[in-house]
């Protein structure tokens, strides 16, 4: 065990397990003969003392006691003294049993059950759990029982901080000392006792645990505690709007028309729809619930937000999630008319949107954008998914804008929705963070610290996000980067998880400004595409990303290409509600569960996923993952009773549940193992729109 060789027994040693085993035996089957007839005397239950001093995880023994225990109180409860002798006699019993195993499950929640009958010594308990401590100072069963007899005697909460930090400075490992620490001090912070506020008790925990990283930089417990105290710097209860389509300020051009015209500002601005109707997204920092037409108002001329249905975006059919989308209908105007709605969105005001943490939105908020009409000239007569997407480099060139035009972000500064209520960060966190950074340079200065580069990465990225909503533009992205790809060359085996943390600082740092977006913007040839109408192309390919991130600001892109990167999943694509043409070729993608967040891109048309690794993986490590047949998860809407279960669906029903609510006109496939004949027709099958399949258009 722990790297320890194993040593070859002697021949005594196994004669005495031998016998212990044999003794063993004799004392269950008697045990048991007195368990099942119900024999609670004196001898029956000394028998099962023996039993559980021998073997103190015997559960049926453990249960015996408490229904023995029960019948001879019921016998007693008149002589106080008896009832005393008889929990003294049961809580000798568990103490033999931790002494042969002081980590025994079984014993220390039968010391709890004998407690809660009302008879205890506070000083007792504590000077026994101080014995099991000082044997095992992280012996986290003596902890959990410490919680529960400083709560059984009302000990204060401030006493037992002081002994997490006694205990602490005695062995600065213990990282149940530390843990401890950090649900008291949650607690207190929570009730804000007296002397424990936030910018009071965090910088002084700060320079406590210095202490421990600076003396033992190879020791994790101190670690965890101060990645702790960073959540506690950073983190928002409340949840908050942090972004939404259309964006606050922004001016939407509505067309009836697939063709937009020969307006270079339409390019950017404008949205197709037959159906009359745009889509209203809201994208909160957290997951929520309770978004509907009475916790969100929406006001504009043509509709009345009471008619208003919201809907959850999530995978798993939640009605918890952080992006809500709803329809706004527009009406008919007359041909070559333009009309101009003004929309007021406001939220906060009532609080019935609350956090899956259960905390409420207490922000009010409210923000506005402008709706320009322009319907169709003509009825458009071309067939949808006549025309086909290259996804080549030639077809692309570099989107310009000018002064005048409007950017793709439609304004980043304007993405985070800014309530009446101030929600900078104060000071002393923004100090507090700073100090820490100082800190840590100067560590690393001294030594090659991989936790140490990981924790200094961490608090740059913090550091920047609270400037950031306080107005200031600080970026460390580039030594956040740096020290990201060192930690990956220093620590190989968790080399992944240092790949996604570079992909997601890699992602904030392309939308971090409309400089940076822009240069990832391009313009499709076709300007008369009738898949889409933004012709404008977020081109993020060959960029090593692991990890898709920063959907907030990625509402508006409706032309994708993340091709030739190392993507094995794409979770949280499913935010970005108007994406009609994906590119997801040459990744790592091992199977169709991977693909799940498609399944809520209701837009999506042209999606190419060839050169994966699709059917190319005997085992499918997401595929429980997924919602299928097997999965409560999905409720109603996995209805196999419509579709004849044949032999295909059997075979590619993973296949089948993403891709049967699809409406693609485009799918390429080429490069997988999964994408042989067969496999196509399936396809062709559950897609009845296609009208292309790699790159052949169908009949």
């Amino acid at each position: 065990m722990h790297g320890r060789p194993r040593k070859p027994s002697k021949p005594e040693d196994e004669a005495a397990s031998a016998a212990k085993a044999q003794k063993l035996r004799a004392l269950q089957s008697q045990f048991l003969h007195n368990h099942h007839n119900n024999i609670y005397t004196k001898e029956a239950v000394d028998l099962s003392a023996k039993l559980l001093e021998i073997n103190p995880e015997s559960y049926t023994a453990w249960n015996y006691r408490k229904l023995a225990l029960e019948h001879n109180l019921s016998q007693s409860e008149s002589d106080s003294d008896s009832f005393k002798s008889l929990l003294d006699e049961e809580l000798i019993v568990v103490e033999n049993a931790l002494r042969q195993n002081f980590k025994s499950y079984g014993a220390w929640h039968h010391r709890k059950w004998v407690l809660s009958k009302g008879h205890s010594s506070a000083d007792h308990e504590l000077r026994l759990l101080d014995k099991f401590q000082k044997a095992d100072s992280r012996n986290f069963h003596a902890w959990n029982y410490r919680r529960f007899v400083a709560a059984l005697m009302n000990r204060s909460e401030e006493d037992e901080l002081k002994y997490t930090e006694d205990m602490i400075n005695n062995n600065f490992s213990n990282y149940s000392a530390w843990h401890n620490r950090s649900v008291l001090l949650s607690n207190l912070l929570k009730k804000k006792s007296e002397g424990f506020q936030k910018e009071k008790v965090l910088p002084e925990e700060y320079e406590f645990v210095h202490q421990a990283l600076f003396t033992d930089p190879d020791d994790q417990s101190g670690w965890f505690y101060h990645l702790w105290l960073l959540d506690q710097t950073v983190k928002v209860d409340s949840p908050l709007l942090v972004s939404s389509w259309p964006a606050n300020g922004s001016d939407l051009v509505l067309s009836g028309d697939r063709h937009l015209g020969d307006s270079a500002s339409s390019l950017l601005t404008s949205f197709h729809s037959d159906s009359r109707t745009f889509p209203l997204i809201l994208y909160f920092n957290q997951a929520v619930h309770g978004v509907n037409s009475s916790t969100v108002t929406v006001d504009y001329e043509f509709n009345t937000s009471k008619d208003l249905i919201w809907e959850p975006i999530s995978i798993n059919n939640s009605q918890t999630a952080q992006v809500w989308v709803t329809k706004l209908n527009y009406p008919n105007v007359e041909l070559h008319a333009l009309k101009e709605y003004q929309v007021e969105v406001s939220l906060g005001h009532d609080w019935g949107i609350v956090s899956s943490s259960g905390f409420h939105y207490s922000h009010p908020s409210c923000y506005t954008f402008k709706v320009c009409l322009k319907l169709a000239e003509t009825d458009p007569t071309e067939e949808l998914g006549g025309e086909i997407i290259s996804w080549r480099d030639e077809n692309f060139c570099i989107y310009k804008t000018d002064s005048q035009e409007s950017s793709p972000a439609v304004s980043l500064d304007q993405l985070s929705i800014k309530s009446d209520n101030d929600l900078s960060a104060s000071e002393w966190r923004v100090a507090a963070i700073a100090n820490e950074i100082d800190h840590f340079r100067e560590l690393l200065s001294l030594i090659n610290c991989k936790i140490g580069k990981l924790t200094l990465a961490r608090l740059l990225m913090a550091h920047d996000a609270m400037m950031h909503s306080s107005g200031n533009k600080v970026a460390h992205f580039e030594e956040v980067l740096e020290l990201y790809s060192d930690l990956m060359k220093l620590d190989p085996s968790h080399i992944r998880y240092y790949k996604e943390e570079h992909s997601l600082v890699s992602m904030q740092q392309v939308t971090s400004s409309q400089e940076s977006l822009l240069r990832h913007c391009f313009c499709y040839e076709d300007l008369n595409c009738s898949y889409i109408g933004n012709p404008i192309c977020l081109r993020l390919n060959n960029l090593s990303l692991s990890r898709i991130g920063s959907f907030e600001k990625l509402l508006w892109v409706r032309m994708l290409d993340l091709s030739h990167n190392d993507l094995s999943s794409i979770e949280g694509l499913e935010a970005m509600q108007l994406l009609s043409c994906l590119n997801l070729s040459s990744n790592k993608l091992g199977s169709f569960t991977a693909l799940e967040p498609l399944r809520l891109l209701k837009s999506l048309r042209v999606l190419n996923i060839s050169y994966n690794e699709i059917g190319a993986h005997s085992i499918d490590t997401t595929r429980y993952l997924c919602s299928s047949p097997l999965s409560h998860s999905i409720g109603n809407k996995w209805n196999l009773g419509e579709t004849a279960i044949d032999d295909d669906i059997k075979n590619y029903w993973e296949a089948y549940f993403i891709l049967k609510g699809l409406k693609l006109t485009q799918l390429d496939l080429l490069g997988n193992a999964v994408a042989d004949e067969t496999f196509k027709l399936f396809v062709i099958k559950v897609l009845p729109a296609l009208k292309w399949l790699d790159g052949e258009k169908m009949c």
